[in-house]
């Protein structure tokens, strides 16, 4: 079972050590970067996407660590947007795409194949482009032949397109809103800048164990094979992004999930072999049964016997079911535990009978799982507008991600089986 040791960080020479391309510098940047982007954004034209008619649909192509942009978009825009917002990774271009479109592909590079071939065959096609990546980039250079808008990315230090992510997003956020798919206008994005301004003061690398929430939360990730839930549309896309985070940064693989679609799914896992449970329900016996003349059972409970007679019992357990009996020599050594990383909402100013089903359906999934011996954790975001929440989330598993590749003594940024596999496709 994997172990952190809380001094390792807050160890700022091992917190340096490990962090080769300094990545928890870069997150740090999320809020600089908003408002960089910001500037990017109108000096490259993007109000101009409001001069012309609004586009029959929206497509958004985009891979890798900056996939979650689409997903953004979609989330935001799907409440009101009078026209459809599409997420496409890869070619093929669908075949209604055209000249009364409009086609956002965004790649820290420009180059990354799928954004890049997509804009290509958009601009072929004849619809509008919007372009966010590096200005000395093959997607650019597409973007100005189609005489669309290209945001460059600026000067702000960054590690990887996962850590880019504010970046690629607010020029997205700035069109969108131009365009009125979804309601993001200047002070948002500014209150959203603040935010993460805000969180990377909480999170920072100098905030000591006990009270860095990061740090903690990524202590309590180490000790479980975890599972992430969100409780809505909104905490189901940091859902994403922090199984995103959790692989691609931490190595550590975890299935996420959004209320109420995964219920069922994420319930059953606590009857698994990853639970102390194990399959069994609080109460019953099975072959894991002991005989009372093996131990001193003075002054032990009724409730204890599981037979009538008293000949046999259930072996005892403690909370959440855990064998308190189990000998890890003589019956090897325990599975890890199930952990679910519950991401909530805001609990909002006004409840609304929808609302209230999303938070007792939570707090059902939540007491289920203590019951079943489930590691239990739960992260809630701050009020504010929709994306002010989540970017209060999306910092928090970013930076909780980072803490436990470094306390599990690996990189976060540099992976050398990633490596061999560019080197092995290339």
């Amino acid at each position: 079972m994997p172990y952190i040791d809380d001094a390792l960080l807050d160890d700022p020479e091992e917190l340096t050590r490990k962090d080769s391309r300094n990545t928890l510098r870069a997150l740090a940047t999320a809020g600089a970067q908003v408002r960089e982007a910001l500037t990017l954004s109108h000096d490259a034209g993007v109000e101009r996407l409001a001069e012309h008619d609004r586009p029959r649909s929206v497509l958004v192509a985009a891979i890798g660590g900056t996939s979650i942009v689409a997903d953004i978009l979609e989330l935001l825009a799907e409440p009101g947007s009078p026209v459809p917002v599409q997420a496409r990774r890869n070619l093929p271009l669908p075949g209604w795409v055209g000249p009364l479109d409009l086609v956002v592909a965004v790649s820290l590079s420009g180059r990354a194949p799928g954004p890049l071939a997509v804009a290509a065959e958009a601009a072929r096609r004849g619809a509008s482009l919007l372009t966010v990546g590096a200005d000395d980039s093959p997607l650019a250079e597409v973007c100005r032949r189609a005489r669309g808008i290209h945001v460059g990315t600026g000067q702000t230090a960054r590690a990887s397109s996962r850590t880019s992510l504010w970046t690629m997003l607010t020029p997205v956020l700035v069109g969108a809103d131009r365009l009125g798919l979804l309601d993001a206008p200047a002070p948002v994005l500014e209150a959203m800048a603040d935010r993460l301004d805000e969180r990377a003061e909480d999170l920072r690398p100098s905030s000591e164990a006990f009270v860095n929430p990061a740090k903690i939360l990524a202590v309590q990730l180490a000790e479980t094979v975890p599972v992430v839930l969100g409780d809505g549309p909104l905490s189901g896309v940091a859902a994403s992004r922090a199984s995103a985070m959790l692989a691609r940064t931490a190595r550590i693989p975890a299935p996420f999930g959004e209320l109420p679609d995964a219920a069922s799914g994420i319930v059953a896992c606590f009857d698994g072999p990853y639970t102390s449970i194990g399959g069994r329900r609080p109460g019953t016996y099975d072959d894991a049964r002991i005989r009372l003349g093996d131990i001193d059972t003075s002054g032990w409970e009724p409730h204890h016997f599981a037979e009538p007679d008293g000949e046999l019992m259930e072996r005892p357990r403690g909370p959440g079911g855990k064998d308190i009996f189990a000998d890890p020599y003589m019956d090897g050594p325990a599975p890890p535990q199930l952990g679910l990383l519950m991401l909530r909402d805001a609990l909002p100013e006004t409840p609304t009978p929808e609302t209230d089903q999303t938070e007792s359906l939570a707090d059902a999934v939540l007491t289920t799982a203590r019951e079943a011996g489930v590691k239990v954790m739960e992260v809630r975001t701050g009020p504010g507008a929709p994306v002010v929440r989540l970017a209060d989330h999306i910092a928090m598993v970013d930076f909780a991600a980072t803490y436990l590749a470094i306390g599990l003594g690996l990189d976060p940024s540099v992976s050398p089986h990633v490596a061999d596999l560019r080197d092995r496709t290339r």
